[in-house]
């Protein structure tokens, strides 16, 4: 006899050779412990990695340009070919995970990630280490596509609060201390290093993975290739041309990547109507507190990516602090978020995601103009408060963020939701960086500050946009 499902799921193992471990859970009660525990830790363990990837190449350029006789503009590329393979693949195996199971799409990327990162570290060339790079970026895809779909099968839906806190924290923490790590590392040793103390801690995570993680029963609809190509072209154009214009690129050719991208975009949404699950989640975008949701997110996290970029200029250029006193006036902030997200991701089972971001990102709008208004000779203390309210706020409101994002979500299309969270974040950490190179380029004396005032824009636009959903009336209990 079949058991009755619930969505797209049941309580009966996701087939015989995934094994007991695999099974599905039940959605009421989610993983038993201590199974839960070991599944959550595997999943920070991959987050860590994949995003503290994104931010460790960056101090490491000069040294691995240097060493692979390569120029400064061309190691930009070991960076950027891992930003563009994750985001033109986040949403493909997002959906790819509500078809074939979260389960294989995160083991999958994790696999793959740390394959490529022991051939980065053995990397004789830039044109090696590039196309390592590139290989590394699709298996965090992997590893990002679907990491809070498989919170919402670990945990219960009245504990789902706290999952996705522990997920948010993970993901601001890493994205936060990675030059710190990335400068420990190189302290000691050589670069190679940076990528080959992936593979260990990715073996590991594997492993347990195998046994710890849940399955889940996918739907049978046909994968949409084709969506998958369009949506590869259309955020690769986006991306050349956003990247372009922060750099100095000509407006010709940025306009003629941005029209590009519009074109193919306006079929891609298209076809998009037309499936059943479809690949871009506009389905889930005709869910008001979802779309509110997904924009509070894009416009915070681009706030978030303009004060991290322009403040270590204001620090070091403006109130001339060392590289060693920056690191550590900037520490309060990602120090802060490990207490707020998962206080609010705990808060966020029982109040409103809407009060709870808004409030959270009126703190951080304060904490913004409070950085941008210091005075020429701030005193430690002045500068470490501040930092520390930036990270108090926004930790407050990614926990309940994304939870809301989630449970808005059906449970047959949790990978959808899980891409369009890590696309929204991508999308909003590009789009701030760029603005920062453009604002620089524009207002050389002054661009840190105008940066941090235009962060500050950014994020009281989050706050509006945030308590919006307090009029959609959504339960957040809801699953």
């Amino acid at each position: 006899m079949h058991a009755p499902a619930s969505g797209n799921e049941s309580s009966t193992p996701s087939g015989a050779a995934s094994g007991a471990h695999a099974a599905t859970p039940d959605i009421e009660l989610g993983l038993p412990l201590p199974q839960r525990y070991w599944a959550i830790v595997v999943v920070a363990l991959g987050i860590t990695l994949a995003v503290l990837d994104s931010a460790i190449a960056n101090v490491a350029l000069p040294t691995i340009a240097r060493d692979l006789h390569a120029s400064a503009a061309a190691s930009i590329w070991v960076v950027n070919a891992y930003q563009l393979a994750i985001t033109i693949s986040l949403l493909p195996l997002a959906s790819l995970g509500d078809r074939i199971g979260y389960r294989r799409v995160y083991l999958g990327g994790l696999i793959l990630f740390t394959v490529a990162s022991l051939g980065c570290s053995l990397s004789s060339s830039l044109v090696t280490l590039a196309i390592a790079r590139v290989i590394q970026g699709f298996g965090a895809a992997g590893i990002m596509s679907v990491n809070t779909a498989l919170v919402r099968t670990i945990y219960p839906p009245a504990q789902l609060g706290r999952g996705v806190a522990i997920n948010a924290m993970v993901v601001a923490v890493s994205s936060a201390v990675g030059p710190t790590v990335a400068s420990g590392v190189l302290a000691i040793a050589p670069w190679p290093w940076l990528f080959a103390i992936n593979v260990p801690i990715g073996i590991a995570a594997v492993a347990t993975g195998l046994k710890a993680l849940p399955g889940n029963v996918g739907h049978k609809a046909p994968y949409d290739y084709l969506s998958a190509v369009m949506n590869a072209l259309v955020f690769g154009l986006l991306i050349f041309a956003v990247d372009g214009l922060g750099h100095g690129e000509a407006w010709g050719y940025a306009a003629l990547e941005a029209l590009g991208a519009a074109v193919i975009g306006y079929f891609f949404v298209r076809r998009q109507l037309t499936q059943p699950a479809p690949l871009l989640p506009v389905d889930l975008l005709r869910i008001p507190v979802f779309a509110l949701s997904v924009g509070t997110s894009v416009c915070s996290f681009a706030a978030q990516m303009l004060a991290f970029v322009s403040l270590p200029f204001m620090l070091q250029d403006t109130l001339g602090l060392s590289q060693v006193q920056t690191g550590l006036l900037m520490t309060p902030w990602p120090l802060v978020i490990v207490v707020a997200a998962p206080l609010s991701g705990v808060l966020s089972d029982r109040l409103s995601a809407g009060w709870l971001g808004g409030i959270g990102l009126v703190a951080l709008t304060a904490g913004l103009l409070l950085l941008a208004t210091l005075g020429a000779h701030p005193d430690p203390l002045q500068i470490a408060w501040r930092m520390a309210l930036c990270g108090a706020g926004f930790g407050i409101f990614q926990s309940p963020n994304n939870r809301t994002m989630l449970a808005a979500a059906p449970r047959e299309r949790s990978g959808g939701a899980s891409g369009m969270l890590g696309t929204a974040r991508l999308t909003g950490q590009t789009f701030g960086s760029a603005l920062v190179a453009l604002i620089f380029g524009v207002a050389p004396q002054h661009g840190p500050t105008v940066a941090l005032y235009v962060a500050a824009c950014f994020a009281a636009v989050a706050a509006v946009v945030s308590t919006m959903r307090v009029m959609q009336h959504a339960s957040p209990a809801a699953a």
